[in-house]
């Protein structure tokens, strides 16, 4: 049985909003269906400050792999489009995190669901409450518009940039260069 899942992807290297528009495409597979996408948001990087602003965005998906497989696949898409982890919370052309995966909540050194720190960025909440307003933290038990209001003094821009779902049977897209 598909399950919902919702991602976040994020882009602060080289193009970003093709790095995005690359991600979804390869997302895109028999076995996972890319259903929305919210706008696109621009950011401050929170973390580590001396570093370009974010491209943010969270998709919905339905997918029938487990999440483990989900991580597996994420990570090889981020690979595939050149992210290279050498500075924790550094500049990268793509981040692609799971935030929620159906009602599920993990906990193992590989992955955590739902996503640890989802509830305290502003950059995940706002498109998270922008798709699904009244969805619940399984954990925390309030709605997606409730945690985004509890984040009010981060600043986060939306942009005209729209990005429409692949179509159905669409295949994936090629990566474009890092």
């Amino acid at each position: 049985m598909p399950k919902t899942a919702y991602l976040s992807l994020g882009s602060n290297l080289g193009d970003r909003e093709a790095n995005l528009r690359s991600a979804i495409g390869l997302l895109a597979s028999p076995r996972l269906a890319v259903k929305r996408i919210s706008s696109v948001y621009e950011t401050e990087p929170l973390d580590l400050k001396e570093q370009p602003r974010f491209l943010n965005l969270v998709v919905e998906i339905e997918t029938d792999l487990f999440p483990r497989m989900l991580l597996t696949r994420i990570q090889r898409i981020e690979r595939k489009l050149g992210r290279e982890r050498r500075v924790p919370k550094g500049p990268r052309t793509i981040d692609i995190d799971i935030l929620l995966y159906g009602r599920s909540e993990i906990q193992s050194p590989r992955l955590m669901v739902p996503h640890p720190r989802m509830h305290q960025r502003r950059f995940v909440l706002e498109p998270m409450a922008e798709l699904a307003p009244d969805l619940r933290h399984p954990v925390f038990k309030r709605s997606m518009a409730e945690l985004r209001a509890a984040t009010a003094s981060q600043l986060v821009r939306r942009t005209p940039i729209a990005i429409p779902p692949p179509a159905p049977g669409t295949p994936p897209a090629a990566a474009s260069p890092p």
